[in-house]
């Protein structure tokens, strides 16, 4: 699949993502794990059609909850990189979530800002959500950790669901990558204002307290010629930076 070339091929796909909701039907070809890491990360065995649709759809699931929490602000936007195919393509694969620390100043403020657009009151929030209550582990949950603690299930999907040409075939698999970028920033990625970072590591560097229910995950889903041609991608240097310069759309 060649790169998007053009600015309005890059916009409409970012676009898109604004008007679809995600679930976690569909996805049938793994089972969670059950393994003394069970708390600390969704991985996933076995490959009986069916067994992996508990997984993601608790990932979802768990996603829908904690975004209700914080807004925007817990959420951080995913990309696979599958350089053995195509070095310069990001792909988008969806969203993760994480429990956030209410008595950080700045987290606070923009919660509470996101509440507010949300159409809920602060004073509600406070009353029905009790944030330590909730919290599943010991620690809150950094960037990294949300994404490393589902890094196998995003990966699994996005190479069997998703893209399974660009990044299921035994030459690329081994070789992808997560990338990351702000929270519902696909129009700013696309008008290329935005570096994706690097997401290194794996589950063995997740902190002891962690508790993956305290992360969600809402993967991407391909509707209508995206099945065939692909969704939202975008075009990166090795650092992940914009190839081409900036631009805005007139008005």
């Amino acid at each position: 699949m060649p790169p998007f070339t053009t600015r309005k091929s890059s916009l409409s796909m970012a676009e898109k993502k604004k008007s679809k909701s995600t679930n976690g039907g569909g996805f049938g070809s793994f089972a969670t794990a059950n393994n003394t890491n069970n708390k600390k990360a969704r991985s996933i065995s076995g490959k009986h059609t069916g067994a992996g649709t508990k997984a993601l759809a608790s990932a979802a699931n768990t996603f829908d909850r904690i975004r209700k929490l914080y807004g925007k602000e817990g959420i951080t936007d995913v990309y696979v990189r599958s350089p053995k195919n195509d070095e310069s393509i990001f792909w988008f694969v969806g969203k993760v979530v994480r429990m956030l620390d209410m008595n950080d100043d700045k987290q606070n403020v923009q919660a509470e800002v996101d509440n507010v657009d949300n159409g809920i009151s602060a004073e509600t929030n406070d009353k029905e959500i009790p944030q330590q209550q909730l919290l599943a582990g010991t620690v809150y949950p950094t960037i990294s950790e949300a994404i490393l603690s589902q890094k196998r299930l995003i990966l699994e999907y996005a190479k069997c669901e998703l893209r399974p040409q660009n990044m299921g075939l035994p030459q690329y698999a081994p070789h992808l990558e997560l990338w990351m970028a702000p929270g519902d920033s696909e129009m700013d990625v696309a008008r290329n204002h935005i570096t994706l970072v690097k997401i290194e590591g794996s589950s063995k560097d997740l902190r002891e307290g962690f508790n993956v229910n305290d992360v969600g995950y809402n993967p991407e889903i391909y509707v209508g010629e995206e099945k065939e041609k692909g969704g939202f991608r975008v075009v990166r240097d090795s650092e992940g930076r914009p190839v081409k310069p900036v631009f805005d759309i007139s008005v």
